[in-house]
């Protein structure tokens, strides 16, 4: 009677699975042939552009006060404490451009996100309506989830999320 119960527990599941109907997609195939992600790759070469001239501009000073420094600290007359100011401010300096790299970081993924958050929303929006069209129980993103096999009944409904988003 136990072994009863313990069949019927593993395979009314595997029967239910059996009846799902399944999709898979390639949401990453579908960002890349959006024309918005172009246009966001473009913004985003222009303002990283901008943070790297600015992180050059403040690298080349710290250079040129690391130069300035080397020429005060082999003068033998040049008094201790000027030399110690000098390196302070290398300190500074090198904290400053540190700061700088991390703030700027993050303000360049946040303006990434905020680029490419609605586009993703849009293919998650078309992803959902064609699944709910199809009738598809699961959708897997192959993207973002290893499957290591699709069998003949798998629907792959990538076109179909292309085709959507290119009505819109």
């Amino acid at each position: 009677m136990i072994r009863f119960f313990l069949t019927l527990f593993v395979a009314l599941p595997l029967l239910a699975a059996a009846q799902a109907k399944i999709g898979v997609v390639n949401s990453v195939e579908i960002f890349n042939t959006m024309p918005e992600k172009v246009a966001a790759d473009t913004l985003m070469k222009h303002r990283s552009s901008k943070s790297k001239a600015e992180l050059h501009r403040i690298q080349n000073e710290f250079n040129n006060k690391f130069a300035d420094y080397q020429e005060v600290a082999s003068d033998a007359a040049t008094p201790e404490a000027i030399k110690e100011r000098r390196i302070q401010e290398l300190h500074t300096l090198d904290k400053d451009i540190q700061a700088f790299q991390q703030s700027e970081q993050k303000a360049l993924d946040d303006y990434r996100a905020q680029l490419v958050n609605p586009i993703l929303d849009r293919i998650q929006k078309a992803i959902e309506e064609v699944s709910e069209e199809m009738s598809l129980d699961i959708v897997f993103d192959t993207a973002k989830t290893p499957v290591a096999y699709t069998g003949p009944y798998t629907e792959d409904i990538t076109p179909r999320v292309k085709a959507r988003l290119a009505k819109k």
